[in-house]
């Protein structure tokens, strides 16, 4: 784990095994941060469907490859940046879901985009092409779960 200058990182293989670590790396440092209880499971749910889009879509289910977790706190904002070498997709190809076509036909999956979008205040990809992707998930801290001395 780097814990330079408030960022911390922890690296993981891309297995659904290894996501309970990520889960308690991220919702430590959520709750660490001011974040309340509900806040830090929201997070923690966001950056979960992150690594296992990355597990399924990028990797292939591959369990050899890496996905890296960093936090990067602000002042203001609790910034998750998730990074892969798999293959990377173009967001905009993903429609707004209908919820209750969704559920009504009983349909599994597809909803990890919307629900990350639900969950953070923002949610960014960038793609660099013979590098890393990268997923960035934002909350900001309302005034009333500041810390004194964050």
């Amino acid at each position: 784990m780097n814990t330079q200058t408030g960022h911390k990182s922890k690296r993981i293989l891309s297995r659904t095994d290894h996501l309970l670590e990520v889960r308690e790396f991220v919702g430590d440092e959520a709750r660490a941060f001011g974040f309340s209880e509900e806040d830090a499971s929201n997070i923690v749910l966001a950056v979960d469907e992150a690594c296992t889009n990355i597990i399924k879509h990028a990797y292939q289910y591959a369990t050899d490859k890496e996905i890296e977790v960093s936090i990067v706190p602000q002042h203001r904002s609790f910034e998750i940046r998730i990074f892969d070498s798999g293959r990377s997709f173009d967001p905009s190809t993903i429609r707004q879901p209908d919820l209750k076509e969704h559920i009504g036909h009983h349909k599994r999956g597809g909803l990890g985009v919307y629900m990350m979008k639900r969950l953070m205040d923002k949610v960014e990809y960038n793609f660099h092409k013979g590098k890393r992707n990268e997923v960035r998930l934002i909350k900001f801290r309302s005034n009333a779960s500041t810390v004194a001395g964050r």
